[in-house]
């Protein structure tokens, strides 16, 4: 069971969407993890949405054109996404064990994306093999981004990767370092409690 699971459940899909419905009808800014993923890849670049919830992130990409496949594990949430946008492929997984080619999906993402503390919610000991997964479904020099709290102040668990360890597994999954922020509104990162990290697959 994932660290998300025994937080949630895995029913708080609803609630989830109306948190964040909330806060945009607020007039809070929702788009900081898609503007990143533009100016990391082109429109009509492949994008693999990893730990896609409720879609908010994917719908918005698609909106700006790119070719979107998001995967989760908690049908809570997916069924929001479906309901928000059921032209899209959304893809019920555990991102652990992965493998695009036995659910009918071409391989070789351009960029793959991890918003919304993806790795600290995933089951513990299941982070390389997770990384290792989504390492395996870029294009040669494909991008992975990835932002996720390192503190309790940014998480909703006890934290658990820090960052040298992501970026080792990175590393040993064939991922090399290209950029880190503080925020998904590219600040530069001087340490602190949430990190967006950047990296690249070999050119091949």
């Amino acid at each position: 069971m994932s660290r998300w699971e025994e937080l949630t459940g895995g029913t708080s899909g609803e609630d989830y969407a109306a948190r964040f419905e909330a806060l945009a009808d607020s007039g809070k800014d929702m788009h900081g993890e898609a503007r990143l993923c533009t100016s990391l890849v082109p429109a009509g670049a492949r994008v693999l949405d990893a730990g896609c919830g409720t879609g908010r992130v994917m719908i918005r990409l698609a909106e700006l054109g790119y070719d979107c496949v998001g995967v989760d594990r908690d049908a809570s949430m997916l069924a929001v996404a479906r309901r928000q946008a059921p032209q899209l492929p959304w893809i019920q997984a555990d991102l652990a064990t992965y493998d695009p080619a036995e659910l009918g999906v071409a391989a070789e993402f351009d960029l793959v994306v991890a918003a919304g503390n993806i790795f600290p919610l995933l089951a513990t000991g299941t982070e390389p093999a997770v990384i290792s997964r989504l390492s395996a479904a870029l294009c040669p020099g494909g991008l992975m981004v990835a932002g996720f709290g390192l503190d309790e102040a940014h998480l909703p668990v006890p934290p658990g990767i820090t960052l040298s360890q992501y970026d080792a597994y990175c590393a040993a999954a064939g991922l090399a370092f290209v950029d880190r922020f503080a925020t998904w509104d590219a600040h530069p990162y001087e340490g602190g409690g949430y990190a967006v990290s950047v990296h690249r697959a070999h050119r091949g």
